[in-house]
């Protein structure tokens, strides 16, 4: 496995080595000594699949709070997505900051988002499924979230958004997110 770091702290792109042959190629996409060997713990609590029918599709940007703060190892399985971390920790050297990167089920690339930080998706195909990994199993009376087209943030979007929940269009602003933080 190959950690590659980010411009946001503890968010690493995580990219497999696989070995080839005849009849195609095995590689680790998960592996706790491994992690640790890069200072990172991970721990799963539950697994999820998300299918997306439509190109242009936004998810997110989520997150849940504490004390059910989770860390996420997100890969696509199928299809594309562009996929967007925002550092919503005061204290961290990358607070308010987000980073992006394209995860598709032709370059098996995972993307590990630490907590505190929320996360979300577009779709850049019909058809994208992502497999999530948690740290902390989903608690509904903790999900949280930032608007995708907050002016704050300034996310580049690379396509239009063509559908989005309402939940995901009605998240408050950063400065909401930023008000309440202690």
């Amino acid at each position: 496995m190959i950690f590659i770091p980010t411009d946001i702290r503890d968010t690493w792109l995580i990219d497999i080595e696989p070995i080839d042959d005849e009849r195609g190629f095995f590689a680790r996409s998960f592996c706790p000594q491994e992690f640790a060997r890069h200072g990172l713990s991970f721990s799963l609590a539950q697994a999820s699949v998300v299918l997306t029918h439509a190109r242009g599709t936004l998810r997110g940007l989520h997150y849940q709070a504490a004390p059910w703060e989770e860390d996420k190892l997100v890969r696509c399985t199928r299809g594309s997505a562009y996929a967007v971390v925002v550092d919503l920790r005061p204290e961290s050297p990358s607070y308010a900051r987000w980073m992006s990167a394209e995860l598709s089920a032709g370059n098996h690339r995972s993307l590990l988002v630490p907590k505190g930080c929320a996360q979300g998706y577009q779709t850049l195909e019909d058809d994208t499924e992502l497999h999530y990994q948690m740290s902390e199993s989903y608690r509904p009376e903790a999900k949280r979230g930032v608007r995708y087209d907050d002016p704050a943030l300034a996310i580049r979007w690379p396509l239009p958004v063509t559908r989005i929940a309402r939940a995901d269009r009605e998240w408050p602003d950063f400065d909401a997110h930023r008000s309440r933080t202690p």
